[in-house]
């Protein structure tokens, strides 16, 4: 991955997976749980730091990039080429229904060919609204625009307004809505 970007944004290596396993699940909220057949997201650690420290997958740490200050990860960021997900998707639900007996999941494809998907963006509680994540969105739409691609998706939770006007301040568009686990998202994409 070249990047151009935020001095405190590298793309993320394997040993990152303590500190950015906990965003993810903090991003995914009860979707975590729901993969890692639990409802306390701390027992959903496990699983993500597994995926994320493998490569060919939604979560592992190629697809990532993270914000780093003073050696402590406070955000992250996972994106890729929407046409791969089912090769990214297959490698963990089949983890899942074997070790974590989950029963197998029927789930919209959150992203489509032709999008750069941002499957989790995610910001340590304490450092919200200090414009980490903003710097997060804007380095994976630097990435997707260097590799001459046409847009750029994610899915928002419809009861977090805040993040949908982060993303619509962006330029981020409706494009209708997506099941996933037991939850509807609102699908937004960028134009690039």
């Amino acid at each position: 991955m070249e990047l151009d970007i935020a001095k405190n944004i590298r793309p993320a290596r394997p040993e990152d997976y303590n500190q950015v396993a906990p965003l993810i699940i903090q991003a995914m909220e009860d979707l975590a749980c729901t993969f890692a057949n639990t409802k306390n997201s701390q027992e959903a650690i496990p699983l993500f730091e597994h995926f994320f420290q493998k490569k060919s997958n939604q979560y592992s740490f190629e697809h990532t990039l993270v914000f780093e200050e003073t050696g402590k990860i406070l955000g992250s960021i996972t994106f890729y080429d929407g046409a791969l997900l089912s090769t990214y998707r297959k490698p963990f639900l089949e983890y899942i229904v074997e070790k974590y007996r989950v029963a197998e999941l029927k789930i919209d494809d959150e992203t489509e060919p032709n999008e750069i998907y941002i499957d989790t963006v995610s910001v340590s509680p304490h450092h919200q609204g200090k414009g980490i994540g903003k710097q997060l969105l804007a380095a994976a739409i630097n990435c997707a625009k260097k590799d001459r691609q046409k847009r750029i998706g994610l899915l928002v939770d419809f009861n977090n307004p805040d993040a949908k006007k982060l993303y619509t301040a962006l330029g981020f568009q409706s494009k209708g809505r997506k099941n996933l686990g037991n939850c509807i998202y609102e699908h937004l994409q960028l134009e690039l």
